[in-house]
């Protein structure tokens, strides 16, 4: 155990072989005064990086819990303090902006809106490879970021469903939406093409989107169709040396985008309905929902976890930060 840090459980993690997932850790209180300074939790990361790097290679996600992390400012300097790089967030599709320095807001769609599992920006080239979320302000109930263990997901769809996952593994998925010109945050996915490729000029929309294999089909009443793919659904995490469920396919409804038809098998073929309604019983068995507490910290690792959001009628204010 690291001196700085104490592994606590409770009651909603899950435990696969023996490991609990997600792992959170505390301040050790033996080491520690608590309320730890986020002074003292940057030095913390700063010396016990490869602790921390090898928790999250065998959890998937780590929260960080009882921490004094109040701000945006704080956030950004644990953040900066991992020494991961910065990923852009050129091409996703969820409505966002920039607070400082490298965090932006999560998803500014209403709070009352569910967000479906996915791994982030899973359409795009070169997804991030590590997540974090800061809660600034905890919602009183619900608004929870629920996680799963992707290769559990592709587990249990390839022992049911194994003929569906081989064609998934054979064609891959063809995404297409609808993009606005501007944000729509009335819906988790409201980003317009402007903000997804940071121009207001189609020609250098299309030059970026190109660059991201993305194909843009300009539509005569406004806003334009974005086509992906095909793109592999089934990957291979090959630091964990296990197969994982890379992708939005289920659960992530945008408006003007009608579930099942966006979202086609590569050779157009459309996606039975009915297995996807089965892997969505399947994200809700093998989630894990903890109640947000202000100050939590939660480093995912994409190529291991999917993540969402449930809704809540009560304030709720989640920041981001994406690393290559």
């Amino acid at each position: 155990m690291a001196d700085h840090f104490t592994e606590i459980q409770i009651p909603q993690q899950k435990h696969y072989s023996s490991i609990p997932f997600p792992s959170i850790l505390s301040p050790n209180p033996t080491t520690t005064t608590v309320p730890c300074s986020v002074s003292h939790l940057i030095e913390a990361i700063n010396t016990q990086k490869p602790y921390l790097d090898s928790l999250l290679h065998k959890t998937g996600a780590v929260i960080f819990r009882g921490f004094d992390v109040k701000t945006p400012e704080d956030f950004n300097d644990v953040v900066e303090a991992f020494g991961y790089e910065e990923l852009s967030y050129v091409g996703g599709t969820a409505p966002r902006s920039n607070v400082v320095g490298r965090v932006f807001t999560a998803n500014e769609s209403s709070p009352d809106q569910h967000i479906g599992f996915h791994h982030e920006m899973a359409m795009a080239p070169e997804p991030p490879s590590k997540l974090f979320f800061f809660c600034e302000v905890a919602p009183t109930s619900g608004g929870e970021t629920p996680t799963i263990l992707s290769h559990i997901v592709y587990e249990r769809m390839r022992q049911k469903f194994p003929e569906f996952v081989e064609k998934l593994e054979k064609h891959g998925l063809i995404y297409t939406y609808l993009l606005g010109d501007d944000d729509d945050i009335s819906y988790p996915g409201g980003r317009g093409w402007k903000s997804t490729f940071s121009t207001a000029d189609k020609s250098v929309a299309e030059d970026r989107a190109t660059k991201m294999d993305i194909k843009l089909e300009w539509m005569e009443d406004g806003g334009v169709k974005r086509i992906t793919g095909p793109l592999p659904v089934i990957r291979y995490d090959k630091s964990r040396q296990r197969k994982i469920w890379f992708t939005n396919m289920v659960g992530w409804e945008v408006a003007g985008n009608a579930p099942f038809k966006t979202i086609t098998f590569g050779d157009g073929k459309p996606l039975p309905a009915d297995i996807c309604y089965e892997c969505l019983k399947i994200f809700e068995e093998e989630c894990v929902a903890i109640p947000w507490q202000e100050g939590d910290v939660l480093l995912i690792d994409n190529w291991a976890v999917l993540h969402a959001r449930r809704p809540t009628n009560s304030p709720r204010r989640v920041l981001a930060s994406l690393c290559k």
